[in-house]
């Protein structure tokens, strides 16, 4: 029995997935996670929360899968990138970890842009210089909390934490590195000119490592936290929306993934790396191939906000339905017309990543009236992730790459009326999957071939199928067009307005 653990350390939730070759899926578990912002436009964790989570969740995997400790081969763990988690020189956690959505660092992103003209950096780093930069972390860090920078001894982030918690080892994964804006892509290495830009302390990055390779085994004190048996072997990790496109068979030119979790994600699979300042480059998980990508600071995470913070009267309304406050509100919102009458929103909560690169944006609610009900607002929201979508694929359009065939995945692909609203702002069809359980996937698939159980990369779609084609509504075409357009009006409108002060 082939059996492989996959972690998945993500933004809102920690998921564990225990597998057994060639294609079942034996059990999933999670944990939530909680998300601080103690100022606008802060995003944080606590990284500790992230290991306790691990531990406990593995252990209920193996006490209610059937599996023995013994029996699992290897384990792969995924997660959100570039988050920046900081030791001192006694491996003590130095400060709570500094999310890749952060949109503190407008003034560091500013002044790098001085020190190094973008199109040469662009150049030799494969991404622009923007708040995603874990030098735009370190920098504000530098001047903002002098004292832990000097403290600084290890610079990793969120899975390269976990993988050191499990195996005693430390390491950067390649795609970490890549978009932290330590890589050279021309020699593929950690470079030295680009550490100094990041301001990282002397020798504070560990090594990088690749996806698949073996980095190293479960350690005795954490099997003893885990139930993970000891010996263990533990790859080197995969960035998120990587592992969850190659679970959902991302390999093709013009095959685009549409990633619904605490953030939206845009991929698509190329054989050549084609750097553009609007979008992010990383690896695929399969070598030698690219994945130009694009993320959002925010999408199930605004969601998330929204209802918790305006409908919590009707939470209990959902329960006695024997649904999800965010189902409740999907069936008020399909009952209101596309183009949410006139209300338009931005969703620039925590800023915007990609394709603006704007840490000083925010939310923007526009067109509201006394007419408008929670359901406007819920499909409104939906709505303005769409339209985000919308401006992302034609980003990705004029880089070169064809956009054909969209599949649609993670917690957020399950609503039926936001994929509908998808297909019809993008007038493209949306293919669902089904049992597709997330990036904690791809991860335990990456281990599998690290450990040598398989070298079929595309196995791993034998444990995910095909639900749902939605189909676009050709009646909505016109109106979601003029609301694209009052969309990308509103930002640039606002855009050259005095920003929001950074605390």
């Amino acid at each position: 029995m082939a059996v492989v653990l996959g972690l998945d350390i993500g933004t809102t939730s920690t998921i564990g997935i225990l597998i057994e070759l060639p294609d079942r899926i034996r059990r999933l578990a999670s944990r939530a996670v909680e998300l601080r912002t103690p100022h606008p436009g802060w995003a944080e964790e606590d990284a500790m929360q992230w290991w306790s989570n691990v531990c406990a969740i593995t252990r209920d995997l193996l006490a209610t899968s059937g599996v023995a400790p013994h029996d699992v081969a290897a384990v792969g763990v995924t997660g959100m990138l570039p988050a920046t988690v900081l030791l001192d020189a006694d491996d003590n956690l130095l400060r709570p970890s500094i999310q890749q959505s952060d949109g503190r660092c407008g003034a560091e992103v500013a002044a790098m842009r001085r020190e190094w003209d973008e199109g040469d950096f662009i150049a030799k780093a494969g991404n622009g210089i923007n708040q995603q930069l874990i030098g735009a972390k370190l920098r504000w860090i530098e001047t903002h909390e002098p004292d832990v920078h000097a403290r600084i001894a290890t610079v990793f982030g969120s899975y390269d934490f976990i993988n050191w918690k499990l195996t005693g080892r430390k390491a950067i994964e390649q795609n970490w590195a890549l978009e932290a804006g330590f890589v050279d892509i021309s020699t593929d290495a950690l470079d030295d000119r680009l550490l100094r830009f990041a301001h990282a302390p002397h020798g504070a990055v560990p090594p990088k490592s690749r996806s698949h390779s073996i980095l190293g085994a479960v350690t005795g004190a954490a099997a003893a936290e885990t139930g993970l048996a000891a010996g263990t072997p533990v790859a080197g990790g995969a960035a998120d929306l990587i592992a969850s496109a190659l679970a959902a068979g991302i390999v093709n030119a013009g095959d685009v993934l549409l990633k619904f979790g605490g953030s939206v994600d845009v991929l698509i699979a190329t054989s050549h790396a084609a750097p553009d300042p609007r979008m992010f480059l990383d690896y695929h998980l399969v070598p030698g191939l690219y994945m130009p990508n694009g993320c959002m600071a925010t999408g199930g995470s605004g969601l998330n906000w929204f209802a918790r913070t305006f409908a919590g009267a009707e939470a209990s309304r959902a329960a006695e339905e024997g649904r999800s406050v965010h189902q409740h509100l999907d069936g008020m919102a399909d009952q209101c017309p596309a183009g949410s009458d006139g209300l338009i929103i931005l969703p620039y909560f925590l800023g915007e990543k990609t394709p603006i690169h704007d840490p000083a944006a925010r939310g923007v609610f526009d067109g509201l009236t006394f007419s408008h009900t929670l359901g406007h607002m819920w499909r409104a929201l939906l709505e303005s992730y769409a339209y985000a979508l919308r401006h992302h694929v034609e980003v990705l359009n004029d880089m070169g790459h064809r956009t054909e065939r969209y599949i649609v995945s993670d917690g957020g692909s399950a609503s039926r009326v936001w994929m509908q609203i998808v297909a019809d702002v993008l007038q493209k069809p949306v293919q669902q999957l089904t049992g597709h359980p997330g990036s904690c996937l791809g991860a335990a698939w990456t281990a599998a071939i690290g450990a040598g159980l398989t070298a079929d990369w595309s196995g791993v779609s034998r444990f995910v199928q095909y639900g749902e084609r939605i189909e676009p509504q050709s009646r909505h075409a016109a109106v979601y067009d003029a609301g694209y357009a009052r969309y990308r009006d509103l930002y640039l409108r606002l855009r050259d307005r005095a920003p929001m002060a950074a605390p």
